[in-house]
Order: structure tokens, then sequence, then C-alpha cells
């Protein structure tokens, strides 16, 4: 069976940029072009470019073409996504390991995060997320047990918590800060990046209908991931926000 020719394309086009022959931020040929280059219809060489594009590999920005995306995965700022799903979006491979899952008291600090009394109980994990064998995120996470009373009885080896917490506690709200930080020790050592190095620190609190879920501290190593979104302002009193480029080759 002949293979088909956006295929033909898509791949020479994709080896091309994993060679290193285009490089991040190089803009590939046109639609008019490949269908001078290849003799096929402007439809099969726009489906070549779009796969690329919906695997992250490209950006396609209109009226002035298709560039080759940074390597390096990216987040959106705006959404609240699954890593796993963002990861398996790429083509690659999710794996997590569970550094801690236990039970505490809340304290002061926690405890005004959820409203709730210091000597109230909260659930806690710490997890590190990793594409291909790459740890990419280091999740630090408290839990309300009202909103998820059996958090602690999963297996967060095969499900994340965000997948867990959104089927037990839809969402409702979020409010998140992202900044610049470096990494403490124990936070390098999970990511294998050395000690103070630059990260990239999420730190959110998810709301449901009738409480404070959750409180995550996510960190990523700075060299390996990004954190962006595409805007569009076309339509009056209406921002969408679309993935950009992998757009993100990705949270919990």
């Amino acid at each position: 069976m002949a293979t088909p020719r956006y295929r033909i394309i898509r791949d020479e086009l994709l080896e091309a940029i994993e060679s290193g022959r285009l490089r991040a931020g190089e803009r590939v040929p046109s639609e008019n072009e490949l269908v001078a280059r290849f003799g096929v219809s402007r439809m099969t060489a726009r489906r070549a470019l779009q796969e690329l594009a919906d695997a992250g590999f490209l950006l396609r920005t209109r009226g002035l073409g298709s560039f080759v995306a940074d390597s390096r995965p990216m987040s959106s700022m705006l959404q609240v996504r699954n890593i796993a799903d963002e990861i398996a979006e790429r083509g690659h491979r999710h794996t997590a390991e569970v550094l801690r899952l236990e039970s505490i008291a809340a304290g002061e600090e926690l405890g005004r995060y959820f409203d709730v009394e210091p000597r109230d109980e909260l659930y806690h994990s710490v997890l590190v997320h990793r594409e291909n064998g790459v740890p990419i995120q280091h999740e630090d996470r408290y839990v309300n047990p009202a909103c998820a009373p059996h958090y602690l009885a999963q297996d967060f080896a095969g499900t994340t918590p965000n997948e867990y917490l959104s089927a037990v506690a839809p969402l409702a709200e979020a409010d998140h800060v992202v900044e610049a930080t470096t990494a403490m020790p124990g936070v390098a050592r999970a990511l294998e990046i050395r000690p103070e190095a630059p990260c990239l620190r999420v730190t959110r609190r998810t709301f449901s209908r009738r409480a404070v879920v959750t409180f995550a501290r996510l960190t990523y190593p700075g060299n390996r991931y990004r954190l962006g979104s595409h805007l569009d302002f076309r339509a009056p009193g209406r921002q969408d926000e679309r993935r950009d480029g992998n757009t993100h080759r990705g949270k919990a």
C-alpha cells in the first residue's frame, strides 16, 4: 500500500527538524512551496504542516507561515490540565514516582489556605512526573479530605492526582502564581538537576463549589520546560486560548 503523500512531506520535514537542519524559530516551506516541490494539492501540503503543528513541532501563524517550535515542552498558563494527557498528546510516555503520600495536620499557613483549623487533617502527596524517563515536574500537593476522602488510597503511579481530583471534585475556580525560582536541595534531587538551578514554579489553589480542594506547588526545570499560551483577540469581548505549537510539548 502506497504511503500517503502528506506523510511523505510530514516525515521529510520532521527528519529535517530532528536532525537540526531546521532549527527552532526557522521558517519551514510554505504550503505553496510544498505544492511546487512535491507536486501535491494544497490540501495535502496543509495536512502535512498541520499534523506537525498538532504534534508540537511547528508553530503556525496566519499571514506569516510555519516555524519550528522550541523543542522544550510548554504548558499553558491559563489552563489546568493533566500532565499525563499533555505528554501523551506529544506521543511521549508519562511515568510518575510517588515520593510521599500521607496525612498531616494543616498547621497555621495551610490552615489559612484551606480555611480550616491548624489541627485539622489534610492529605499530602509529592510526585515526580517524567516524560520519556526525564523528570519535568515536581508536584507538591495538599488536598482537602472533605473533597477527596479516598485520596490516600489511590495509585498515583497509574493515575495522576489531577485526573482523580477532576473526577471527584470538579474544578469551579482556580488561582495561581507563576514565578522564577531556584531548586531547593530535595526538589533538585528529584528533578535530577543541580541545587539552586533555575526553575519555574506554579503555585496553585483550586476550588470546587463547596470548598478549597487543593493547594499545589508545581516546579519545572527551567532548561526543560516553558509556560505560555496563545491568545486570540479577533472576537470582541472574548479570548480563546489554543495550544501553542505542542503547544505544548506538558499540569496537574
